[in-house]
């Protein structure tokens, strides 16, 4: 049975540092991949009963069907089958893959594997987290406020395995243009306007990567900092995460979610794990196992995490979350690198927001025949905000600076 706990975390991104290896989990990789199979098999045997997966619906009004809306509503995860097609997948594929070349070779450097200069030296903050194969950086650490209190194991990576890889990627709309095209899309958007409502606003966005053989692990935790002790709580308040997945995401390298536990406010994690036997494998989670192309949405306050990834197949997910405007007008910044006396007012709002309409007519000048999302917060603006050399230094360049993290 779930617990609650009561202390709040912190969402902040700081710098990963290097995390030594767990020996009480001292297991090769063919070891690890192995004894997750049974586990696996059973949870998604959990999750098809389940059933929350399906074609994105939309009505004539644009919003979500109502019976998915309640589903998601009830278990707070849902995957919308076969959203992206095939050819917009090549494209976010190519451009996710160029990113993860020009990575920096090791946390210090300044160059990719390739000897040239790393994507994003210029950048106002450097897009990209590595971290030790198959290690799970954040677990039983006080990193990000220590809301990964416990540790996943962290098998031995093959000899040959890198000193480092790519744990996270930033900056999806300034680097990948098909990723600001993606930030567009009006399916996605018509789904955050049904759960968010229209005048629904920004989080932020990140890729997360699992290579083959590589990719570390990032332990149980809920997402949210600012609003688990306000009068107004309820299960939505933090907002939800999309998750576009460019390579099919297997057994072996997906998302695991505890399905429900969005609605029971914040968890004591450590106390579930050590009642669990001290294994993180949960009994009650479910793998949100996907073909390319799909999209998962999970509400923010669910227990989730992601066990590293043993397996032979590549996982891409670029995330990226939105929130109610009513949860974000007035509250505390999140992230640590704003320091402790930021509020979210009506112009940093507007300034992050407007992300999402370049990105709306970006994706229509590729894409014309589609129809275009009319985001109501900019309602009468759209000229001032179409996309071109000016807009993209002005609103695209520097925006994963100003996330709006609650």
């Amino acid at each position: 049975m779930l617990s609650l706990g009561e202390t709040p975390i912190c969402d902040s991104i700081p710098e990963l540092r290097e995390n030594a290896m767990n020996d009480a989990t001292n297991i090769t990789r063919d070891a690890h991949a192995q004894g997750l199979r049974a586990y696996g098999e059973a949870g998604r045997t959990r999750e098809q009963a389940i059933g929350n997966r399906g074609p994105l619906l939309l009505g004539e009004d644009g919003k979500l069907d109502p019976e998915i809306l309640s589903r998601f509503r009830e278990q707070g995860y849902y995957i919308f089958e076969g959203v992206i097609d095939p050819d917009e997948i090549a494209e976010l594929r190519a451009d996710a893959l160029e990113m993860i070349h020009r990575a920096p070779v090791s946390p210090d450097a300044k160059v990719d594997a390739q000897g040239r200069p790393a994507l994003g030296l210029d950048y106002p903050r450097i897009p990209y987290r590595l971290a030790k194969p198959l290690a799970d950086p954040w677990g039983g650490t006080e990193i990000l406020g220590g809301r990964h209190p416990t540790q996943m194991a962290q098998p031995t990576p093959d000899a040959d395995a890198p000193e480092y890889v790519v744990f996270l990627m930033y900056s999806m709309c300034r680097s990948m243009p098909s990723g600001l095209r993606l930030y567009g899309h009006p399916g996605l958007l018509g789904v955050a306007g049904s759960i968010n409502g229209d005048d629904f606003v920004p989080f932020n966005d990140a890729i997360f990567v699992k290579q083959p053989g590589l990719g570390g692990s990032v332990s149980w935790h809920q997402d949210g900092v600012t609003h688990w002790g306000s009068p107004d709580w309820d299960p939505g308040i933090h907002g939800f995460n999309f998750q576009v997945q460019l390579f099919p995401s297997t057994l072996g390298n997906c998302l695991w979610v505890v399905p429900g536990s969005h609605a029971l406010g914040k968890i004591d994690i450590k106390a579930l794990v050590a009642e669990n036997g001290g294994s993180e494998r949960l009994p009650d989670a479910v793998p949100l196992v996907c073909e390319a192309g799909d999209v998962t949405i999970v509400n923010r306050q669910m227990l989730h995490g992601s066990f590293a990834n043993s397996s032979p197949d590549m996982r891409i997910s670029l995330t990226f979350g939105f929130h109610r405007r009513s949860s974000v007008l007035g509250a505390q910044a999140a992230l640590a690198m704003e320091g402790d006396n930021v509020h979210y007012d009506e112009r940093r709002i507007f300034e992050r927001s407007a992300v999402i309409q370049v990105a709306i007519d970006a994706r229509h000048q590729e894409r014309p025949d589609e129809p275009m999302f009319k985001y109501r917060p900019f309602k009468g603006l759209e000229e001032e905000f179409r996309f071109n050399d000016a807009s993209f230094d002005s609103v695209i360049k520097d925006y994963f600076i100003k996330d709006l993290a609650i």
